[in-house]
């Protein structure tokens, strides 16, 4: 079995492949429940996805988000924009292990380190041409491998150019909204 930074190879391999084969096998619907509990707190629930057209129960993850306290939160937890920059982070984590496994580089360190400004104005709604959001989110990676600049350039665009985070941050995502509202008492 190779094994490269963490990731086999060869299963890594094997998974490309089925999904060449059959693209039905890489469909995924991943899910969140997120509950607000008190305050400006919440607590966001995941424990099963679909692949395939076929659940997939796992074990529960539970991630509390809260606000600072100078925007009336309690700071128990981080807020939705830092969750963002978490997964982010997570999702090129798992690009550059993966690629570089796949590509026989030997990760030695691996760090990310982002950052994106947000004005109050736009999410307060006091300043409609100002964004709600970041209006831009820089990420520094910090690698140490054996890999020549050259091999660490090729490793950057391909994570780049697959990672699905990046893909939903850089492209507009469609998002639909429902409410249902529950009527108290009756």
């Amino acid at each position: 079995m190779s094994i490269k930074n963490g990731v086999d190879v060869a299963q890594l391999g094997r998974a490309v492949e089925t999904i060449t084969e059959e693209p039905a096998a890489g469909r995924f619907r991943f899910r969140a429940e997120t509950e607000w509990t008190d305050g400006l707190q919440c607590v966001t629930s995941i424990d099963d996805f679909d692949q395939a057209g076929e659940r997939i129960h796992t074990r529960e993850f539970r991630i509390e988000g809260d606000e600072p306290e100078q925007i009336l939160g309690k700071r128990t937890a981080p807020n939705a924009v830092e969750l963002l920059l978490a997964a982010i982070g997570s999702c090129l984590s798992v690009g550059y292990a993966a690629n570089a496994a796949a590509m026989d580089i030997e990760l030695d360190e691996l760090r990310f380190e982002l950052e994106g400004d947000v004005d109050l104005r736009g999410f307060l709604g006091i300043d409609e041409e100002v964004r709600a959001g970041y209006d831009s989110v820089s990420c520094t990676v910090h690698v140490d491998a054996d890999a020549s600049e050259e091999e660490l350039a090729e490793l950057r665009q391909r994570v780049e150019a697959t990672s699905p985070l990046m893909d939903n941050v850089t492209n507009a995502v469609r998002l639909e909204t429902e409410l249902v509202a529950a009527r108290g008492g009756e």
